[in-house]
Parts: structure tokens; C-alpha cells; sequence
């Protein structure tokens, strides 16, 4: 059984030099690329379950889904309920087989985020469970404005809330289909002085593949949360299996169609953060 936490697979990768992928998953195949990619490349993975997927899929279909692949992985597979909202979301998914769940109060009030984070992580640690929460506002391309991170707010929200990871916002955003987020590297370097615990960055999509080679090789940035750039891979093969062969109406085999250039994707993210640039 190769089922793990967050503390499993990013405490090592400090100790390492590199990150890991924080990948979200929409479905079967591209979780099942996902592992398979892993594998291939011998390294950690971290499935994600966001709230477009918990949507979609009930969390106890997820739930036995993300562990039956984790369970039968070659490499750790970490099974994450990310962006969840409350405390309720965070217990159905740990009550349902998820071994780490993200808390967001990001648009609550800092002493309001900090309660509900504490009240997440107290019930997590009782089931080992880690938890990751976020403090400043990681913003969305063409949506929600970002509110960057404070090295103040963060060394509190660490302190008293007892979290695993910490999700930051630096100048990165979630859904960017181009790689033109400018990381402010300064207040960056603020941040991680006045914290201990392994740092986050959601939308690493559009984060330039050098800065995000940089950051995991030279900070305590050891997770990347990556969709976008996979749904693209996924929909360029999709459109191209249909184009290719207009005859073909089974489900199955179109989505089947799609695995190879997921897996090929997925092992070029995880490459990247693991070969980091010196």
C-alpha cells in the first residue's frame, strides 16, 4: 500500500530539492494517467479533488476511487480534498478515505480563517490527516482579484492553526492558460523566512516552467497545484481523436484516447520539479 499524506511526500522533497504535483483530477482517466505517469517516472503524486469534481462525482465515489489507485500505486499517492469551504467538506472526505484536505477560509477575515483552519486541523490529526490551508487570496485569470500574502499574516496562521502546508499568494493565479504569472520573489523570500512548514502555490499552471524549477530547487515551495495545463492536454487530444476519427462515438474509447498525452504531460511536471535547475 502506497497511500500517504502530505507530510509523507513534501517533508522529503525539502530534504530533497524538489516538489511535488498537485494535480486535479476531473475524472477516471486522467486519474489513472496520473498514477500511471508517477509511476513511470518514480515519484510522488498528489490527486486532487476540487470542488468542480466533488460536484460532479460524489466525495464516497471519489473517496474509493482515489484509494483503490493509491492502493495499488508502485509510488506514494496522496488523496486530497482541495478547496474545501468548511469543516463539514473536510469531514465527509476524511470520513470517505481522503488522507490530506486543503481548508480555504482565504476570504474570511485572518482571525476568522485562523479558527475555522485550527478546527480543521484538530479534527484531521485525530485520523492522520494533513491539512493545508491558505492565508492571502490566490486570485483567478479574468475573476477574483488576488490579495498577496503577508509575511505577518502568515507567521500567524502558521503559528496558530498548527497546519502541514501553507498556500501562499505571490503573484500566481489559478486558470491561466499562459505561463506569464510574475512571481514576486521578494515578498517571497519574507514569507518563508518567518515560516517552517512546506509552502504552496495554486494555478502553478501559469507559472513559467524556469521560476517554477527555482522555487523548488532553491525554496520551500514542494507543492505545485497544476489543472489547467492538463485539462489543455486533455481537450487538444480529445479534439484530435474526434477529428481523426468521426465514426467514433463510444465514450469510452474517446476518453481512453486522451491518456496517452496526459501521461506524457504529467511526467514532464513532475520531471521538471524533480530535475530543478542548481
Amino acid at each position: 500500500m502506497t497511500v500517504a499524506n502530505l507530510n509523507d511526500v513534501l517533508l522529503p522533497a525539502i530534504a530533497g530539492k524538489y516538489a511535488v504535483a498537485g494535480l486535479v483530477v476531473l475524472g477516471w482517466e486522467d486519474a489513472k494517467a496520473y498514477v500511471e505517469a508517477a509511476e513511470e517516472a518514480k515519484l510522488p503524486v498528489i490527486l486532487q479533488a476540487g470542488p468542480g469534481c466533488r460536484k460532479h462525482t460524489p466525495v464516497p465515489v471519489l473517496g474509493k476511487m482515489f484509494r483503490h489507485l493509491a492502493e495499488h500505486a508502485s509510488v506514494p499517492v496522496v488523496c486530497h480534498i482541495d478547496h474545501a469551504r468548511t469543516v463539514e467538506e473536510c469531514r465527509e472526505g476524511i470520513e470517505h478515505g481522503f488522507t490530506s484536505v486543503m481548508i480555504d477560509g482565504s476570504m474570511l477575515e485572518l482571525q476568522a480563517n485562523i479558527v475555522l483552519t485550527a478546527q480543521v486541523v484538530a479534527l484531521a490529526k485525530s485520523f492522520g490527516v494533513s491539512v493545508e490551508g491558505e492565508v492571502g487570496v490566490v486570485g483567478y485569470a479574468n475573476g477574483t482579484n488576488s490579495q498577496h500574502t503577508t509575511a505577518a499574516d502568515a507567521a500567524t496562521f502558521e503559528q496558530q492553526t498548527g497546519i502541514d502546508a501553507l498556500a501562499i499568494s505571490i503573484g500566481n493565479l489559478h486558470l491561466q492558460t499562459e505561463q506569464t504569472a510574475e512571481i514576486d520573489f521578494t515578498a517571497f523570500r519574507s514569507i518563508e523566512a518567518v515560516t517552517r512548514v512546506p509552502l504552496v502555490l495554486h494555478g502553478g499552471s501559469g507559472i513559467p516552467v524556469e521560476m517554477r524549477q527555482i522555487l523548488a530547487r532553491q525554496t520551500r515551495v514542494k507543492k505545485f497545484n497544476i489543472g489547467t495545463e492538463l485539462r489543455m492536454a486533455f481537450g487538444t487530444a480529445l479534439r484530435r481523436t474526434v477529428s481523426q476519427q468521426p465514426g467514433e462515438f463510444d465514450r469510452i474509447a474517446l476518453l481512453t484516447s486522451t491518456m496517452p498525452a496526459l501521461r506524457q504531460s504529467t511526467m514532464q511536471i513532475m520531471r521538471d520539479l524533480y530535475n530543478s535547475y542548481p
